[in-house]
Formats: structure tokens, C-alpha cells, sequence
């Protein structure tokens, strides 16, 4: 068989510097991949069984086969194995363990081995190409890239991003937003994985942060960090709203967002499809943030629970659609860009809540102490909510209200005690029935009532209460009567016995 010619070790070189050039990967990458596939078709012409590796010279081109061969003292496999005594008759040094490599005479590619090759190649090359990919892109997540529709599938847009190729999939794109191939496109890239096959590289332009990177673009001051955006919350193609913070006190931050005569932020908006945008000023004040949020309703009041994330906005009755938007939209956009949970109400609405809840109250006060309507609705009003609260107060605190002297306190005072006590004694006896255990009712921090709902979903002894998780014991005792801290603690209590017997 002819050797190798020196024309087509040069063109094997040229061959690889080309397909280097092409998919910007290394040329050494190129040139593994070729010897990868020589050494797959030198197998299969010499034997599966051997171990046979390709060299191609990186100067010259020139390529060298080699059987490898390990000197063992004692041959199980002569194909991969050579006796000492042989070993050290082709090299003296040859010592137990070595490995002797036994030049081969080049092969000639037939068909079948020329296409194993190529696929071989083509392989490596596709891997190495997707790895370049991901190293160039795992760290440009969080950019806006710009790049040529190279084809649409099932409403899936891969860009042709010069270098890589990415892909948007349908619900990543702004509804109705059809592209063709060849239309230029902008997108954020959200996302980067290394996958064995198909799309690595993510984009999407529905993604909240692709119109705050937009406004970065057009906003001067928001790339250069004198303007920051603290917030978005976006209904694709429909609505959003951005909350930005100017750290200049000269600039006015909204302003400079929507530009003179709106050219900036129309600039996002035709980008976006036409999705209108509402820009607001962002606050440190949670209540005035969630005021500028509902814009352009106007809100008449703020109640705010922090501990549940939850607000109550109170808004005029003429402005009750305009705060509650399109099917819900303005409200749900401002709870997502607020992070709290947002309830409308109207001011009648809340006046009828409010006489509601003083009556029930009242007659809570009325039922537990046996006072007239007129005492009941005075501690209401002056904010009493719960019997405990009465009777845990001091006595100097509670005379100290208009119109109660110091009998009248402290029988209120007794009274509520009394209440207390008898009413904890009715628990106790049902906690007992149920079969709660003492070693359940010992653990400070659970009282009779929170005793008997327990029993009630079954919560018996220590195991069952170790079991539970802190939202768990929150919903059975009822809302808002412990906080995630004391029902995390309650529950560490009930597990103390568990690291007890493991220490014992």
C-alpha cells in the first residue's frame, strides 16, 4: 500500500485549519478529532480487540499508527499484552508495566471507513464548537444580544447570533409577535446550560429584566448608575410598571426616564410591541411605595401587615376599577413589582368591615365579662381586641381610661381573669380527652386553646408535634396567632427528646 502522499499531509492541515477557522474552535481540537477517526477505522481494520492509537504530526501532517502493547510477566490477552522477554528484545529498557508501542502501516480509507470518519469528526468538532458556545456565553447571562432569525419551528425562534446560536421559545416571546427568517431580533439572555444536545444558549424578551436592560440603553443615566431601577413587573405585550430611584437628588428620576416629549421610553415601548409602560418613583417607605405602585388610581389609605406580606388599600368608589385595572391587571402588576399582597377595598366597603368588626367585638366583650353594651363598645374603642389583653394589663393602665375608676377597673380586671381561667380550664379538659400528652403540654409557648386544636388534627404526643413543620402548626393553632419564629421554637422543643436519644 502507498504511504501517505506529502501533498495530502499538507492538505490534511489545510483541510483542518479550515474547519478551525469556520467553527472558531482550536485547530489541536480539529486535529484530535481526525485522529480519533483514523484510530476508529484502523480498528476496525485490524481488530476491535487491539488498542491502536493515530498520530498526526502538527508540523508535517504526517500521520503514524501505533498498537499499543503493556509488558505484563504473564499474557492473558496477547492483543493488548507482550511478554518481558519480547519487550526487551525490541527495547532493552522494557521493564513490567511499560508500554510498548508497535508501529502499523497506514490504512486506506474504503467507503464504509471514510464515512465512519467523517462522522467521527463531524462530532468532535460539534461538541468542541457547543463547548467554545458555552464558555463564551455561561458568563453574558443578564445581556441584550442582537441577532439574525435563522429559522422558526413550532413558534420556537433560533437567532443566529454570529458566533453561537440561541433560541426563544414561544412563550418567551410577546404574544401575537410573529418572526420570519432573516428579521433581525433583540432579546436577553437568560439563561445558559451546558446540554449534550440542542438549544445551550436562552433569550427572551418577555423577561421583566429585558425592559429594565432597554431603558439602560436609552437612559443615559440608568447605565451610568446615577439612576437605578428597582423594581419591574410586566404583563407582556399588555402592561408594565417600573419602579426607579434617582441617587442624585437633582435628577428627577421619572423624568429622565420618559425623556423629552416621551422619546426615551417610546423608544422601549415600540421595541416592546406598544406595551404601555408606567414609570413610577420608587420609595424606602413601603406604604408610599405601594401608593405610587396603584398609579394612576388615587388611594385614600394604606393598612399595612408586614408579618404576612399582606396590604389593605382603601381607595374612593370612583376609583375602585381604575385601582383594580383591566381583569385584575393593575393590582396584580403592582402586587408583583411591591412583592406584597394587595387587597382593594372601598371606603364604604371598609366603613361596613369596621362596624362589623366593632360589634363583634363588643359582643365578645359583652358575652366574656357580662357588661352592658355601653363599657363593651369603650374598650373597643379604646383598641381592645381580646379578653387577654384586659386581663394582662396593668391595673394603673386601665384606670387611666376616661370614665373608668378604680372599682370599675378592677372588676373588669377580675372578670377577665376569671374568664380566662375558666375558659382554659374547659381546654384543659379537652386536650385531656383528646389525648394530648403532659410532655405536649409542658412545651412553653403552647397554651390550652392552641392544646386542644391540636389534639383536634390529631397532634397527640412529641413525635407528632416534632413531625410538623412551622407553616403547619401556624395553620392549626389559626392566623396570626404565632409567629414562624415562636412555631419553629415550639417545634425545636418537641425535638429536643430525638437528639436526646441519639446522644444517650
Amino acid at each position: 500500500m502507498e504511504p501517505v502522499t506529502s501533498y495530502n499531509r499538507i492538505e490534511l492541515l489545510q483541510v483542518a485549519d479550515a474547519v478551525a477557522r469556520e467553527k472558531t474552535i482550536d485547530r489541536d481540537v480539529v486535529l484530535m478529532a481526525m485522529e480519533d477517526a483514523i484510530q476508529k477505522a484502523a480498528r476496525a481494520r485490524y481488530g476491535l480487540e487491539n488498542d491502536i492509537h493515530a498520530d498526526i504530526d502538527r508540523k508535517t501532517g504526517e500521520i503514524r499508527l501505533a498498537r499499543y502493547l503493556q509488558v505484563v510477566e504473564q499474557i492473558e490477552n496477547d492483543a493488548i499484552e507482550i511478554g518481558l522477554v519480547e519487550a526487551q528484545r525490541r527495547n532493552p529498557d522494557a521493564q513490567i508495566g511499560d508500554v510498548i508501542a508497535e508501529p502499523l502501516p497506514p490504512i486506506d480509507f474504503g467507503r464504509i471507513q471514510a464515512q465512519t470518519a467523517k462522522q467521527v469528526i463531524v462530532q468532535k468538532v460539534r461538541e468542541a464548537e457547543r463547548e467554545r458556545q458555552y464558555e463564551e456565553y455561561k458568563d453574558r447571562i443578564g445581556e441584550i444580544v442582537n441577532g439574525l432569525v435563522k429559522r422558526v419551528e413550532y413558534g420556537n425562534v433560533t437567532v443566529d447570533l454570529g458566533r453561537a446560536e440561541a433560541i426563544i421559545r414561544r412563550d418567551e416571546l410577546l404574544p401575537r409577535e410573529t418572526f420570519r427568517q432573516g428579521d433581525r431580533v433583540r432579546a436577553y439572555i437568560f439563561d445558559v446550560r451546558k446540554e449534550p444536545r440542542g438549544p445551550q444558549i436562552f433569550l427572551s424578551r418577555s423577561h421583566p429584566q429585558f425592559m429594565a436592560k432597554l431603558f439602560a440603553q436609552e437612559v443615559p443615566e440608568v447605565y451610568d448608575g446615577i439612576i437605578e431601577i428597582r423594581a419591574v413587573a410586566r404583563d407582556p405585550g399588555s402592561r408594565a410598571k417600573i419602579a426607579v430611584l434617582s441617587n442624585d437628588n437633582s435628577i428627577d428620576p421619572v423624568g429622565a426616564c420618559v425623556g423629552m416629549r416621551g422619546s426615551r421610553v417610546q423608544a422601549v415601548v415600540n421595541e416592546l410591541q406598544g406595551e404601555k409602560i408606567d414609570i413610577i418613583k420608587w420609595s424606602p417607605d413601603p406604604a408610599t411605595f405601594i401608593v405610587n405602585a396603584l398609579a394612576p388610581a388615587e388611594v385614600a389609605k394604606v393598612v399595612l401587615d408586614e408579618e404576612t406580606n399582606r396590604v389593605e388599600v382603601v381607595v374612593p368608589t370612583d376609583q375602585l376599577s381604575l385601582a383594580i385595572g383591566r381583569r385584575g391587571q393593575n393590582v396584580r402588576l403592582a402586587s408583583q413589582l411591591t412583592g406584597y399582597d394587595i387587597d382593594i377595598l372601598t371606603e364604604e366597603e371598609e366603613s361596613e368591615r369596621r362596624q362589623k368588626e366593632f360589634r363583634e367585638r363588643s359582643q365578645l366583650f359583652i358575652d366574656a365579662l357580662d357588661v352592658d353594651e355601653v363599657i363593651a363598645q369603650l374598650l373597643v374603642t379604646e383598641g381592645f381586641t381580646k379578653v387577654e389583653e384586659l386581663a394582662y394589663l396593668p391595673l394603673e393602665e386601665l384606670m387611666e381610661i376616661e370614665g373608668f375608676d378604680g372599682d370599675l377597673a378592677q372588676e373588669l380586671h377580675d372578670r377577665a381573669l376569671e374568664f380566662i381561667e375558666r375558659r382554659n380550664a374547659e381546654f384543659e379538659d379537652k386536650r385531656k380527652a383528646l389525648g394530648v400528652v403532659d410532655e405536649v403540654a409542658e412545651i412553653e409557648g403552647l397554651t390550652p386553646p392552641m392544646l386542644a386544636a391540636l389534639g383536634e388534627k390529631g397532634v397527640k404526643t412529641l413525635d407528632d408535634l416534632a413531625d410538623l413543620a412551622g407553616d403547619e402548626l401556624q395553620e392549626i393553632v389559626g392566623e396570626g396567632v404565632l409567629s414562624n419564629d415562636d412555631a419553629n421554637a415550639i417545634i425545636m422543643a418537641a425535638r429536643q427528646h430525638w437528639y436526646a436519644d441519639e446522644q444517650g
